[in-house]
């Protein structure tokens, strides 16, 4: 079997490397042909994943067509919100619509308020939504690529792609576990990143563990709310695209979102912060997108919209901490 992996980011080249040692060929695209070069030549990513040679069978290419050419698997790691120009790009090259597509990207498209697995299927219409499958879960890069022990959920209305996607990337450090919520698992592995900028704020501030507790649970109330309103089965938030990627996220030394809401909290400037960033945060932009969604379908999200003001709205940190904390009390579960 060959897989193509676009994207050749840290998470990207780290699932190239895992499915490459599992013996797959497998082809991995660039978004620049220096850099395609670069990584061909070095066998590493040397500025993302220092250390993790490629096995043989693993190529980079910038060629669109090379490297999709024969896949039965197409893995997408591109930033969320590059993902539908980017398959635009793909799109000219025949695809055959038995194709699989498998998402690792998670976040909301600001202009559309859609999950990335609807702007694959627009993307690329001759692929059935039943061969789309979302890949999520907590799952830093840094510590799959060292074969620690991770967790990750294959999510797809078809429950035979899902388990067939269970079986290509499944490892004894690398657990694939089958889902047919792709709604819920699309949100939870979105909407955590705006709760990881929340709870880094909160650790710029100084603020100590109640408050990052109170940032994890009422944070995975809205993601539930929001959730059931899009349709998605509210159990789905319980399991590892859920309350499982929202932990990690909000806690992780590794996790880019969390740092930005820190340096937030530190008195920074999201301008500031994105002038020196190499990775994406995808958080930002999701906060953005989330925040239009929930308004537009009425759904109380106040975190998330803590944040919106924040980051964009240049709404002082404390001030916003002190609105969030005294607004109307309510019951817990309304």
């Amino acid at each position: 079997m060959k897989i193509s992996v676009l994207g050749a980011g840290s998470w990207g080249t780290t699932i190239a490397v895992l499915l490459a040692e599992k013996g797959y060929q497998v082809n991995m695209w660039a978004h620049q042909p220096e850099i395609a070069q670069i990584l061909q030549a070095d066998r590493e990513n040397k500025e993302f994943l220092k250390g993790v040679i490629f096995p043989q069978s693993l190529q980079v290419s910038y060629d669109h067509a090379e490297t999709i050419a024969g896949c039965s698997v197409i893995v997408i790691a591109i930033p969320t919100q590059a993902i539908r120009s980017c398959l635009n790009q793909f799109s000219k090259v025949p695809i055959p619509e038995n194709t699989l597509i498998v998402n690792l990207s998670k976040g909301i498209e600001v202009e559309t308020g859609l999950r990335m697995s609807e702007v694959i299927h627009e993307a690329l219409p001759n692929i059935p939504y039943d061969n789309i499958i979302t890949l999520y879960g907590p799952s830093h890069a840094e510590e799959v690529s060292l074969k620690q022990p991770t967790t990750v959920v294959a999510s797809c209305t078809s429950e035979t792609n899902a388990k067939q996607i269970q079986d290509i990337f499944i490892t004894p450090m690398f657990r694939v576990y089958v889902n047919t919520d792709p709604i819920g698992v699309e949100i939870g592995g979105s909407v955590k990143n705006i709760m990881a900028v929340a709870a880094g704020i909160s650790d710029g501030l100084g603020y100590g563990d109640n408050a990052k507790a109170a940032i994890i649970t009422r944070g995975l109330a809205e993601i539930t709310r929001l959730g059931k309103k899009l349709g998605a089965d509210p159990q789905t938030f319980s399991g590892l695209a859920g309350i499982g990627d929202l932990v990690v996220t909000c806690s992780s030394r590794h996790s880019r979102n969390r740092r930005v809401g820190e340096m937030i909290g530190q008195g920074k400037t999201l301008d500031e912060i994105l002038k020196d960033m190499v990775m994406v945060a995808e958080g930002i932009e999701t906060t953005r997108a989330v925040s239009h969604l929930s308004k537009k379908i009425g759904v109380e999200m106040p975190i998330t919209q803590s944040v919106y003001d924040m980051l964009f709205l240049n709404k002082p940190v404390k001030q916003a901490v002190l609105e969030l904390m005294t607004r109307e009390p309510k019951p817990e579960i309304h």
